[in-house]
């Protein structure tokens, strides 16, 4: 085998590895980002239920015009908007929900391990 033979494999054999831990590192962030996408639609959907639940308080009888209620039921609608901004990232997981079940499990496998 000539000297350009051997570099030529190493080189052929560097690019291979390199190319399959750069595929392994994207599918872990891939993952990962669907994970914090489906937390982040989780709670948009508690902020919504939040501000629906503060909306019939204030709307009581007995705490009808109370400021207190008034400004905390503008503050919950302020971050309900700005987490509406987040939208595109936290629809992602419902796009293509088998492929996230599968890898959010192996996130939380993998977390369960960490910790123990």
């Amino acid at each position: 085998m000539s000297r350009l033979e051997i570099i030529l494999s190493a080189m052929l054999l560097l690019s291979v590895c390199l190319s399959g831990g750069l595929f392994i590192y994207s599918r872990n962030v891939v993952s990962k980002l669907l994970f914090i996408a489906s937390e982040l639609g989780d709670l948009q959907v508690m902020i919504d239920s939040f501000c629906s639940h503060l909306t019939a308080v204030y709307e009581l009888e007995s705490f009808y015009g109370d400021e207190t209620l008034q400004h905390l039921l503008e503050h919950s609608n302020s971050l309900n908007e700005h987490l509406l901004t987040f939208e595109e990232i936290y629809s992602l997981p419902e796009e293509n929900p088998i492929e996230y079940q599968e890898t959010s499990t192996a996130i939380q496998a993998q977390t369960e391990e960490n910790s123990a």
